[in-house]
């Protein structure tokens, strides 16, 4: 049936639930799209076949997929489901069940969703869900997504650290890198497609280990691309950081930028989270990367309600994060995962005590970023501009600041100076220089 619907030109459509390396993933795989013949539309319009790239981090990970399907099903009857990804590695069986889906179609396989569409069109319900390799691997053509000005480029997959709360190394499989040489060839694809800043993006980058090359190694082969002029790195764990990166933060092309996982600033919490640092281990770090980039930002991933966290175990978190030299930080509620040693933790945290929680560490991530913005207020920062909505243009810093300007040239994809003048919300209004 596939066969024969392709030369009437299939209409496909994505959806991305998650991470950037979903992200990544996706752009990858709708290009292939676009190469075996399919037309590719905007997620919402009428198409026959959507496809779905499923995040399982937390339970609202799950239940974005169902609400999605459940929409889909009831808006376009007609369309054929694909749910690829995490939650369909850990999920599949529960997953085929749901009103609309075609295909359940793990990590290891998804990126041959084309080929599997061709030859499992008219059948039953297909479920494909292979074992995760261990080994290097190579990603077929390249993360092109012309909505968005910056690249994410995938280097790495899966985690060995098992974090007692994290189902990823069962949805991910073992850490294994990237080929170097695949990699820059991307690379390369994405600066000749115009791209600025590409964005380093896996499940723990700084384990990236190709035949002992790392990620210094990475940085430093992407910092020869003329046409790539910032390099950033997504979210990091500490324990993997190299103090190699510091200095093309001060003098290269990375982005003076860390987004580093906290989770808890209670000695009794990291290790029940089977978490590879101490609270004292996680402060040096932060102020020494605060001490060697001058305005670098700083982000961290909090966690509350894990299971035992008392009102003395969440102060020690607030006490911490008010004295560390942090921008932001995201907070996470704790839910229990099916395939994660947490959920046989006893004393559970009430729903009211993480909403309370959740909601003082947002408010303090708030005042926290808008003391480092006022850090910057009168100062001139290079901005890559992304897109006009309300007659402002909106684009970022290199550490990671929201600008928002005035004007009637169009600045898509540019690098511009601007003058930072004032605090809006989330981000800063500046005028161009």
């Amino acid at each position: 049936m596939m066969k024969k619907e392709l030369s009437a030109r299939v209409k496909i459509s994505f959806h991305t639930l998650g991470c950037r390396l979903n992200q990544a993933e996706s752009a990858s795989l709708q290009n292939r799209f676009l190469k075996a013949g399919y037309e590719v539309v905007d997620f919402g319009r009428p198409a026959d076949v959507v496809v779905i790239n499923t995040c399982t981090v937390t339970e609202h990970g799950d239940t974005d997929t169902r609400r999605l399907v459940n929409r889909l099903h009831r808006s376009m009857k007609s369309a054929k489901i694909a749910l690829i990804g995490c939650q369909s590695q850990v999920q599949g069986e529960h997953l085929l069940q749901l009103p609309g889906v075609q295909w359940v179609i793990g990590n290891a396989a998804k990126m041959d969703l084309p080929s599997i569409l061709l030859q499992h069109g008219a059948c039953e319900p297909f479920l494909m869900i292979p074992a995760i390799s261990k080994e290097s691997f190579t990603v077929p053509g390249a993360a092109i997504d012309r909505k968005h000005t910056r690249a994410n480029l995938k280097i790495q997959d899966g985690c060995n650290f098992f974090c007692s709360f994290c189902e990823i190394p069962y949805a991910r499989g073992r850490t294994r890198s990237r080929q170097l040489p695949d990699l820059l060839r991307e690379a390369n694809e994405l600066a000749g497609a115009g791209y600025r800043e590409i964005v380093l993006t896996g499940v723990n980058v700084g384990t990236y280990d190709d035949g002992g090359k790392s990620l210094p190694d990475v940085l430093a082969a992407l910092s020869t691309f003329d046409g790539i002029r910032r390099i950033r790195i997504s979210s990091i764990e500490m324990t993997t950081i190299p103090n190699e990166i510091f200095r093309p933060m001060q003098t290269g092309k990375v982005c003076r930028f860390l987004h580093v996982p906290l989770q808890s600033g209670s000695d009794k919490i990291l290790r029940a989270m089977n978490r590879k640092y101490c609270a004292r281990d996680f402060a040096r770090f932060i102020h020494q990367a605060y001490a060697a980039v001058p305005d670098i930002c700083l982000g961290a991933d909090v966690m509350v309600g894990f299971p035992g966290e008392t009102e003395h175990d969440f102060q020690l978190t607030t006490t911490l994060l008010q004295s560390l030299p942090l921008a932001y930080f995201h907070v996470f509620s704790y839910s229990d995962r099916p395939h994660a040693r947490s959920r046989h933790l006893a004393n559970k945290v009430s729903e009211t005590d993480k909403q309370s929680r959740s909601r003082l560490l947002r408010q303090l991530s708030q005042k926290k970023r808008r003391q480092y913005f006022q850090r910057f207020t009168g100062s001139v920062q290079e901005a890559l501009f992304e897109e006009e909505k309300h007659g402002l243009w909106t684009g970022l810093t290199d550490h990671y600041i929201r600008v928002r300007v005035t004007s009637s040239q169009n600045l898509h994809n540019q690098l511009r100076r601007v003058r930072l003048q004032d605090i809006d919300g989330m981000a800063m209004l500046g005028t161009l220089v």
